[in-house]
């Protein structure tokens, strides 16, 4: 057979038997060639099962009368392989306050149409805690600070992405926790003694709000500003 050569040649190579033997991929190979080539990645053409997996988060919050159920459901992607994953799919709110109800509808819709599109949604999670109420925010049980009720819907979505893997859990080792717990406890030991009224669980009244987690647990702590919630510190 003729063959017009239409480049430069620029290297050769002589057609044997052993050759295309080598070429020839075993039947293992080809498998594990066809199983990489079915994993399935999210995208927004996914079809939705007839049965999802998900997880409820309940939202009291002091602004509002009633409570919000954030549910979060997930497809479970590559089930019973190696790169088996858990993605969330949809997003419902619900609750018995029927004032937000609106901008609920809009919102839920909006996350699920984003979770079905796929690749890196977590940066939805800084979006939604990044908004601001012009009322102004309220502080949670146990000193956490909210800006809003959009932004605390975040924070769930934030708390289901960790609990699935999306997220890298930022928690302290048992060493930290110890050691805040610790100082916490002298720093509650000292108001009490001075007069003042401590609450089981709460930090110090004399705590500031922490840039890092928005808690108010920010305290002077061997000379230096110190979240006993996070561990952030001034000093490193």
């Amino acid at each position: 057979m003729v063959k017009k050569l239409q480049g430069k040649i620029t290297g050769y190579q002589v057609k044997t038997a052993e050759l295309e033997q080598a070429r020839i991929a075993t039947p293992e190979e080809s498998a594990e060639q066809l199983k990489k080539a079915e994993v399935v990645r999210m995208h927004e053409s996914v079809q939705r099962p007839e049965v999802l997996v998900g997880s409820t988060y309940k939202v009291k919050t002091p602004v509002t009368e009633h409570a919000m159920y954030i549910t979060i459901n997930d497809i479970i992607l590559n089930e019973g392989t190696e790169h088996e994953a858990r993605r969330p799919f949809e997003v419902f709110i619900n609750s018995k306050n029927m004032d937000n109800f609106q901008w609920v509808v809009a919102l839920t819709r909006l996350c699920s149409a984003v979770f079905r599109k796929g690749g890196d949604t977590t940066f939805m999670v800084e979006e939604l805690k990044a908004v601001f109420d012009p009322k102004g925010g309220y502080f949670k049980p146990g000193g956490v600070f909210m800006p809003s009720i959009v932004a605390e819907i975040g924070h769930a979505i934030e708390r289901h992405m960790k609990m699935i893997g999306m997220i890298p859990s930022d928690d302290l080792d048992e060493h930290q926790k110890a050691f805040l717990e610790k100082k916490k406890a002298e720093i509650e030991a000292a108001q009490s003694h001075a007069g003042g009224k401590v609450e089981e669980g709460a930090f110090p009244d004399s705590a500031t709000v922490c840039a890092k987690c928005s808690t108010k647990a920010v305290v002077l702590m061997d000379g230096c500003m110190t979240c006993l919630s996070c561990g952030d510190s001034k000093c490193g």
